[in-house]
């Protein structure tokens, strides 16, 4: 099978990856958090999760760059020491006998410019942090870019229940999609893996949707004005991360909408990457909400990309006309 080892190693990256993030909520304390410049919280698990995975991929494929979302730079600061021992405590506990410089350089590992020639990887260790803050839904997400395109996505997610229709039930799923080879899920705990699909809702009125947990992601109000347009009637489900991927992709949800918080916001290529390929895979559709194809050929962000539409494909091209009269109105 094509890609076969890479399949397999970061599958276990991202399990080990899930673990420590697992580990890390538990025992989180105020002081294991602090703030990047946009604000937005960095934990333990950010750096703890980028390093176990930077060093899976570092020894399977020396010779492959990551692009990924954190640095070490603050944890090389005096104000960073008590953080960069409980990273290094935490690390040490998956990968052990690492120096200190040893976990740090593997976090710095991560700061491949990206672009549209040779193959890379693309890493967010923690996407949606402040649902893990919340205890609500996070992801850890590790994709394969060849020539600026997706050929392999991981998608971990530690709190994301196994049945939908369980929400109280076992938690951990973890999406598995390799270009051309469709998408499975599986269970943190057992390796063998089920084919996903999506829905086959063809009429928005019958469809939910789900949209970022926090406003200042994605507008609530004007994605409510769109599903009334459609004649959506069902609440949306409101989650943190690529998750919303994963719901797409699995079938308990048909739509996804981010609408852009700002004119001049540029996603990061790694919030999409492995979610976009997941339901692909799956047989939905992903694009702009102009209907334009997320190009992660651009470098570390999707620059010519405006918002996030992600269906199960059949409702696709009607989404669009109703995002796009809503877009108009204003």
């Amino acid at each position: 099978m094509a890609y076969e080892k890479e399949r397999r190693v970061a599958v276990e990256a991202v399990l080990k990856a899930c673990r420590l993030c697992q580990v890390v909520r538990e025992a989180l304390v105020s002081e294991e958090t602090m703030a990047k410049e946009d604000r937005s919280p960095v934990t333990v698990a950010d750096f703890g999760s980028q390093a176990v995975i930077s060093l899976d991929l570092l020894r399977a494929f020396p010779d492959d760059p990551v692009a990924a979302e954190e640095d070490a730079a603050d944890l090389r600061t005096p104000a960073g020491s008590a953080l960069r021992a409980k990273v290094t405590q935490h690390v040490s506990t998956i990968v052990p006998g690492l120096s200190d410089e040893e976990i740090l350089a593997s976090i710095d590992r991560g700061t491949w410019a990206g672009g549209p020639t040779r193959r890379y990887w693309v890493l967010d260790p923690i996407d949606g942090t402040k649902g893990f803050l919340r205890g609500d839904q996070y992801a850890v997400a590790l994709a394969l870019i060849e020539e600026g395109q997706i050929v392999l996505g991981i998608l971990g997610c530690p709190n994301l229940p196994i049945d939908a229709s369980r929400p109280t039930g076992p938690k951990g799923s973890l999406f598995i999609a390799l270009k051309g080879g469709g998408a499975t899920v599986r269970r943190f705990d057992d390796p063998s893996e089920t084919r996903i699909g999506v829905t086959e809702i063809a009429d928005p009125a019958q469809a939910v949707y789900c949209e970022s947990f926090e406003d200042s992601h994605s507008s609530h109000n004007r994605t409510a004005r769109i599903a009334a347009i459609l004649g959506v009637t069902a609440p949306p489900l409101r989650i943190d991360s690529q998750c919303k991927y994963g719901v797409v992709a699995r079938g308990d949800v048909s739509i996804y909408l981010r609408l852009p918080p700002r004119a001049t916001y540029e996603d990061k290529i790694w919030d999409h990457a492995a979610g976009s390929i997941v339901l692909k895979e799956a047989g939905g559709e992903v694009t702009d909400v102009y209907g334009r194809p997320l190009d992660f050929s651009l470098g570390r962000t999707l620059r010519k990309t405006v918002g996030i539409l992600a269906t199960n494909g059949k409702l696709h091209t009607r989404v669009l006309a109703a995002v796009r009269q809503a877009l108009e109105s204003d």
